[in-house]
């Protein structure tokens, strides 16, 4: 290992808070104070590397200075694809700066002529947001999203494709956020803040995956920044600045569980740094021994306050290097070259250190298709950009102009689309063809021409080639979102994951707190005992481990893991991406099968208590709930989902108010014995009849939820919405009344009721309350009584509210449906009977959509909807279904949909629909087989959505079927959707052609649909013929 501290990197002698390393490897930039405003400036690489070059004169060192931010540089990042430098700094402004055209040596004003610019770079845009210092930006996987973070508490995360949009703000922490990473398969981001916790947020619907806070709660004091770091195979994230048995760590997070066993230990003072090296390692072999296959490693740097350096292997039990006394002040930042052979590293004492280290201390780097591998055996997907061009068509001639006008309009917008952030269209992005070939074919073959020369210490060098024009800067959000692959045998056993929504304006999803965790499956009774603790979030650190113990940071690789086992560890990463139900309500108060003693409840519900006071994870509470409710259950039920006021209250990490926690637990646990269980009562009459009389049939029943005294519940998040009932308040006139009251945005209304209330559902539009005496009222949101008192045929088992739509499914198993805007039923008392077939179901959900459509869950896995046309149960889900099984669409879906489809029917099919594609990859079926499965499941979806009146999953799934008939070459059913989406081209009075569905134009859809087909030159007549009839009724 050489160490060289290059003397003229400085900014006059002010601190350096920040040093990225170029990818290219030619030029670093560093960030710091200036004279009187921040200042960011841009290194040669080449006198840092070589003597030579540092004492030629006509090498420049410094290449470009800039002054425009107003306060200090906090933090300096090369995007992926070193066309974009971003800095953050304290005057709460992000800048992101590309090299301009060169006009020669350009000075700053005020300075010497030796200063001059070698190189323009200037800002192209400046990002407003934040309402504090920013503290450290981070470039996504494929340069998709840029974030920052402040002294704001927030997260924000930018549109890198069209600056300045931001895509969403995470808000959660209750202090300084100074540290944030991507995940490298871009699944994840983890924040580090001030308030002794870091998160991880999913970049699929910008929630809270995990807050772990354990290792940070005996931390003191501050640091200036809180760099994390996750490891290039994604297994790892390493924090900064916490604390195991009162001395300094670099905690390790695993991503399996968010288990936080193991952290570097050593440092005297806090750590303030941490930065894996981008390559993965593998043991080197030695000249003329057989290469056995080595466990491939990561390596890891690390800086302190203690001014020190330590590198670490995560083979080796012990630091590789650890430097003491490198700086005179505390390290600010570490960038690895992007070969991961050398490493910069700044301080706070204005100095720049540079290390350089050879293959034989760090290993053989793998090459980025092994590296690929190890992404693609973990997370079911490699970073590499694949293309589904067939080859064949390569050398398709193109017949028609109009043909060749799109094709060019697509190779010039791919050429415009050079790295730039481009702006999102809409129609799917197509793979470019340029003389006959496509670029993906062109990038390979350039590749293949790399030109490779070895210097005299055996470093391998590569002589750049050009091929920036042919990049289509193309990469997706949806690439990077998927969610583990299952194999077919376990994804029978995973919950419907049925999530909730109460505002009409989000979309975001609400996981199941009764999904699953690692080693936890719901559906078995635990061995463990009652008061055992979760192994959720919690940290296992409580036992002091030997330093030798702790030392042991034998993280072990996935390549390690034979395939089988790979994907059990995947099946049990808590992956909870399922899309979200925009706004549907769920209830399960009152739908639990469960018969148990008040006293299990109380215990479960006193074991909360007791976690609430050590624990800050929302999660562990549930957990433990769970748990305890494993244990009670006297045979083995379907997983159960906690009542939607939890889930609500755990969202958006909105602190749950104590005085209304425990009657939302007593809803949940409401006591209810299943109907098989139920004695079936004989007339009083029978005893005096002779003949034996056979007991009459058992009446379907649900159900009801118990009465309470109180209980309250969130029935809204945007505005917030909260409802408070109290039973039996006051007697007046014989009768005795029950209040209602709510709060809406902190303006509160009451009113009294003549009966017990058992049961509230809201919306952020209205409320509406069950009665014991089997009364519904329904109020506006601000406490108008909208309606008289509806009179139901039997006691209430579930409510549910939406928008202006009411469900009230009654322990009768009849089901209505209101629309209390044009005060209109639109389902009246229809039964359950027809979907409840069997003695054993039951129903686990129940829902209902924006658009006023119900759904009902049952415990076999089936989900069905009332069509409201058809006047008809129709089933829209199936856990059970084998089509999900084996429907194989990868290839198909939209790279530019980052979020995919969000909805009812993502909601109802949600874990099952993802286990189903992925298991896809090891079905055995014969391609045809596959084939027709697959093309049966896409109009399954298609239909469902409509009948969900899901607008914008109907026009998800009919892109993929698109995509899916063009690339099976299915002309019959591409020309009839493309009729029928067309429709007449004259009108008449016979034809009963609509011009929308779901609200959405066909023609338009259409237009989207158009520049799929074209993406495949078989069909380009169909393309050509269609394209020419919109044109023409484009010009009517």
């Amino acid at each position: 290992m050489k160490l060289l501290k290059p003397s003229w990197v400085s900014h006059n002698g002010k601190p350096i808070f920040s040093v990225d390393i170029h990818p290219d490897g030619t030029k670093f930039a560093t960030g710091g104070q200036g004279e009187d405003s921040g200042k960011v400036m841009i290194w040669n690489m080449a006198p840092v590397l070589r003597e030579e070059d540092e004492k030629n004169d006509n090498i420049p060192k410094m290449l470009c200075q800039m002054d425009n931010h107003l306060a200090c540089v906090n933090c300096v990042r090369w995007s992926n694809n070193g066309l974009y430098l971003a800095s953050g700094g304290d005057d709460k402004l992000v800048m992101v700066w590309k090299r301009a055209a060169f006009i020669g040596p350009s000075t700053v004003f005020g300075s010497s002529s030796k200063l001059a610019n070698v190189e323009q770079w200037r800002c192209v845009t400046i990002l407003r947001n934040h309402t504090g210092d920013v503290m450290d930006v981070s470039w996504s996987p494929h340069d998709v999203w840029l974030a920052s973070c402040s002294v704001d508490n927030t997260i924000v995360i930018w549109n890198a494709r069209k600056f300045p949009e931001m895509v969403t703000c995470l808000r959660g922490h209750t202090g300084l956020v100074k540290g944030l990473t991507w995940d490298p398969v871009g699944k994840y981001i983890a924040s580090q803040a001030d308030d002794h916790s870091l998160k991880v947020w999913r970049t699929l619907d910008w929630q809270m995956e995990a807050n772990i806070t354990k290792p940070f709660s005996e931390c003191g004091g501050t640091t200036h920044v809180l760099r994390l770091s996750w490891s290039p195979d994604g297994q790892y994230l390493v924090s900064a600045h916490a604390m195991n048995n009162s001395g300094p760590t670099a905690q390790i997070v695993e991503r399996d569980g968010w288990k936080t066993n193991m952290d570097f230990v050593g440092h005297r003072k806090a750590v303030t740094v941490v930065k894996f090296n981008p390559k993965i390692f593998k043991k080197k072999q030695k000249n003329g021994s057989s290469s056995k296959p080595s466990c491939p490693y990561c390596c890891c740097a690390v800086g302190s306050k203690d001014r020190s350096l330590s590198v670490w292997l995560t083979s080796l039990k012990r630091p590789l290097v650890v430097i003491h006394d490198l700086f005179d002040k505390s390290i600010m930042d570490i960038s690895w070259t992007l070969t991961g052979l050398g490493m910069l590293v700044c301080s706070m004492d204005g100095t720049v250190a540079y290390l350089d280290f050879s293959l034989d201390e760090l290993g053989d780097p793998l090459s980025e298709e092994e590296k690929n591998t190890i992404h693609q055996n973990i997370y079911g997907k490699s970073l590499a950009i694949t293309s589904t061009q067939e080859p064949q068509l390569a050398t398709t001639i193109i017949e028609n102009p109009e043909m060749l006008k799109y094709q060019q309009e697509r190779q010039s917008s791919a050429q415009n689309n050079c790295g730039v952030p481009c702006a999102d269209s809409s129609a799917p992005k197509l793979n470019s063809v340029m003389n006959g070939e496509s670029l993906e074919d062109i990038r390979k073959n350039l590749l293949k021409k790399q030109v490779e020369t070895r210097t005299a210490d055996g470093r391998r060098r590569i002589t750049p080639l050009c091929i920036a024009q042919l990049d289509t800067g193309d990469f997706s959000p949806a690439l990077f979102n998927s969610v583990p692959i299952l194999p077919s045998s376990l994804s029978n056993q995973l919950p419907p994951q049925l999530s909730t929504e109460s505002s009409s304006g989000q979309a975001a999803a609400a996981p199941s707190l009764g999904g699953l965790r690692p080693n936890m499956d719901p559906t078995l009774p635990q061995p463990a005992p009652a008061n055992a603790a979760p192994k959720g979030l919690e940290d296992t650190k409580d036992q002091v481990l030997p330093s030798s113990v702790k030392a042991g940071l034998l993280l072990t690789s996935a390549s390690k893991i034979e395939p089988m086992k790979a994907l059990d560890s995947r099946f049990t990463e808590r992956s909870k991406t399922t899309p979200g139900i925009p706004a549907a309500i769920s209830s399960t108060a009152g739908l639990l099968p469960l018969e148990r003693p008040k006293d299990v409840v109380a215990s479960v519900l006193k074991d909360v208590k007791a976690k609430e006071d050590t624990s800050s994870d929302s999660e562990d509470k549930m957990a433990a709930i769970n748990k305890n409710l494993a244990l009670c259950k006297r045979k083995p039920e379907p997983p159960m989902m906690d009542g939607a006021e939890v889930v609500e209250k755990r969202k958006k990490g909105r602190p749950r108010k104590e005085k209304m926690a425990p009657p939302i637990m007593n809803q949940c646990f409401t006591q209810i014995i299943s109907p098989p269980e139920r004695e079936p009562v004989r007339p009083a009459a029978a005893a005096v009849v002779t003949a034996p009389t056979p007991a009459p049939a058992a009446i379907l029943t649900l159900p009801t939820p118990s009465l309470q005294k109180a209980f309250s519940m969130q029935v809204s998040m945007e505005p917030a919405v909260f409802l408070e009932v109290e039973n039996e308040v006051t007697s007046a006139a014989g009768s005795r009344l029950s209040q209602l009251r709510c709060s809406r945005d902190g303006r509160e209304w009451n009113t009294l009721l003549p009966s017990s209330v058992i049961a509230a559902a809201g919306s952020s539009d209205i409320l509406v309350v069950a009665c014991q005496d089997r009364t519904l009222s329904v109020f506006s949101s601000c406490g108008r009584r909208l309606l008289p008192s509806i009179k139901l045929a039997s006691p209430v088992s579930a409510l549910n509210c939406s928008a202006h739509f009411v469900m009230a499914l009654t322990a009768g198993a009849t089901l209505s449906v209101w629309d209390l805007r044009k005060q209109k039923a639109l389902v009246k008392n229809e039964s359950l009977t027809t979907i409840l077939s069997g003695s054993e179901v039951n129903v686990s959900q129940s829902l209902l959509t924006q658009q006023g459509v119900p759904i009902i869950s049952l415990s076999n896995g089936k989900s069905f909807c009332f069509s409201l046309s058809l006047e008809t149960w129709t089933l829209i889900a199936d856990r059970g279904d084998c089509l999900v099984q084996c429907a194989d669409f990868r290839s198909c879906l939209p790279t530019q949909e980052a979020s995919g489809a969000s909805g009812p029917l993502a909601t109802l099919q949600g874990r099952n629909l993802n286990a189903g594609r992925m298991a896809s990859r090891f079905s055995t079926a014969p391609h045809h087989l596959q084939q027709s499965m697959t093309l049966a499941f896409l109009e399954n979806q298609l239909a469902a959505a409509l009948t969900l009146q899901s607008a914008s999953e109907y026009r998800y799934w009919l892109l993929i079927y698109t995509r899916f008939l063009v690339n099976e070459g299915s002309e019959f059913r591409l020309r009839e959707l493309c009729k029928d989406l067309l429709g007449p081209v004259h009108k008449s009075s016979s034809t009963a052609w609509e011009a929308t569905t779901l609200g959405l134009l066909k023609r338009e859809l259409l237009r989207e649909v158009l520049p799929v087909i074209g993406e495949n030159l078989r069909f380009q007549r169909l393309f050509t013929e269609y394209q020419d009839q919109l044109e023409q009724l484009r010009n009517k």
